[in-house]
């Protein structure tokens, strides 16, 4: 399993030596992964006193192709890229093509695309998007950007994307970008079986639930003619919920599991994952050194 780390930038702000040196940190650790989460907008929780937990404008999100674009010069050869997650129908499928196969030339290979389907309808109105078919339409959005990494030129016809004999450039190193699907329901798992290369999991922990959701998509792919075996499976692992025995017990368990990534979070609080108490660099760096330590020999 490659070890990866959440970059905290909600707790520890976007200036670009922070962003540099919690990067280089994360590396001279043993983290081979850094994601890095996606929200354009965020609302004004004054305006809204029942918003709950979710995110607003108070905090912070980089571009996460910007982000990586600067951290892709600084970075050593064996630091991938991921997006957890790129909230894909915001976009234009054509436009993420462009950036994705971009930022995979500038680091080398090194980038894996995570996309979901978001559940701010807030962003999607300012950005003239439609909430209501973001599923079905972000499913067609691979399609086209698969067809544009692979080929010069494209001609694509669409419910929802027209492309006319017409392509990118540069295109990326392996013409072919990983794309890997966050999320859990029903048609999420169908997406990643027939064209995903990985899920990115934060819903489970060990037990039957994963194993019935993974056995599902497994039957799937091999149902669409695919190897199951090629499809990756990223789990989250939270650095505020356990302890150097806990971690090591659950990293066991998905290294048997046939887990291929494993990343800690360290300020997602939903679900079965808890944030830790602090918010400063050091903090979390500590955290990340304590983790690795627990994990790094077991995977």
């Amino acid at each position: 399993m490659r070890l990866g780390v959440m970059l905290p930038l909600s707790d520890i702000g976007g200036a670009p030596a922070v962003v540099r040196d919690f990067a280089l940190a994360a590396e001279e650790i043993g983290f081979t992964n850094l994601g890095l989460a996606d929200h354009v907008l965020g609302v004004n929780a004054a305006s809204r006193p029942d918003w709950g937990d979710r995110n607003t404008s108070a905090d912070l999100f980089h571009d996460p192709f910007v982000c990586f674009g600067f951290l892709a010069a600084l970075c050593r050869g064996t630091t991938e890229f991921s997006t957890q997650v790129l909230i894909l129908a915001q976009r234009q499928a054509a436009l993420v093509a462009k950036q994705a196969a971009c930022l995979d030339v500038l680091c080398d290979g090194r980038f894996r695309l995570g996309v979901g389907v978001g559940w701010n309808p807030v962003e999607f109105t300012a950005l003239n998007e439609n909430f209501h078919n973001r599923g079905r339409r972000s499913a067609e959005q691979v399609r086209v950007m698969q067809a544009l990494w692979a080929e010069p030129h494209v001609t694509f016809e669409g419910r929802w994307h027209k492309v006319e004999d017409a392509g990118i450039n540069p295109l990326p190193v392996h013409r072919r970008v990983p794309v890997w699907f966050g999320g859990h329901v029903e048609q999420t798992l169908e997406r990643i079986a027939t064209l995903g290369d990985g899920w990115i999991m934060n819903a489970y922990g060990p037990g039957p639930e994963i194993e019935a959701a993974w056995g599902e998509i497994r039957r799937q792919a091999e149902a669409a003619g695919r190897d199951p075996a090629q499809i990756g499976l990223e789990v989250w692992i939270s650095g505020g919920g356990g302890d150097e025995a806990s971690w090591a017990e659950e990293a066991r368990y998905w290294k048997r599991f046939g887990a291929t990534h494993l990343t800690l979070t360290n300020t997602f609080n939903r679900r079965r994952h808890k944030r830790i108490p602090g918010r400063s660099v050091a903090e979390h760096l500590a955290v990340m050194r304590r983790f690795h330590d627990a994990v790094a020999g077991l995977a």
